[in-house]
């Protein structure tokens, strides 16, 4: 299947607020689901990276997001997914996204989460988080929300280019 445009910083689609998903045997859900698996797995052959995508992300202002999380092995939807616990525990990473191309953020997010959602047959879930897991889906569920990550940035200046972060890292690493 073909992928779809990803929408980029400055669309206000972005911004809005996602609505849930009533009808889960709807050709909609379906078609979006399969939209969302299909351009999370172009942009990975593309950039070699990429774990989640929201549905606003395509256009869509749907509450569905679409996960392929290695090594743990999570993959598929998660539709109408709220966090139902987060601990206090927080981790702190660079943060990036399709839709903010080349750009890093320093963010903060919750070390460990339970998240609630419905499976494509509308049979509720949950799913305990922790690390790169929980820190994706609460990347993804802003989304929803009409959140970005540059609004969970720890400061105005905890930003950069993923050209500059990289030779950064490098210099760190090396």
């Amino acid at each position: 299947m073909p992928s779809l445009e990803i929408l980029q910083l400055g669309n206000p689609l972005l911004w809005e607020i996602s609505r849930p998903v009533e009808d889960f045997s709807s050709p909609l859900v379906e078609s979006l689901t399969r939209d969302l698996a299909d351009t999370l797995a172009a942009f990975r052959r593309e950039s070699g990276f990429g774990r989640g995508i929201a549905a606003p992300q395509i256009g869509s202002l749907q509450r569905i997001i679409f996960i392929r999380m290695q090594p743990t092995g999570f993959c598929g939807p998660l539709i109408n997914p709220e966090i139902l616990w987060a601990s206090a525990d927080m981790i702190e990473l660079w943060d990036d996204c399709f839709s903010l191309p080349d750009l890093m953020i320093r963010v903060k997010r919750n070390r460990a989460i339970r998240v609630a959602y419905s499976d494509e047959r509308g049979v509720r879930q949950t799913i305990e988080a922790q690390d790169d897991l929980s820190e994706l889906l609460q990347h993804e569920i802003d989304h929803l929300d009409g959140i970005l990550a540059t609004e969970r940035a720890i400061s105005d200046r905890a930003l950069s280019t993923r050209a500059e972060w990289e030779k950064r890292m490098k210099k760190v690493s090396a």
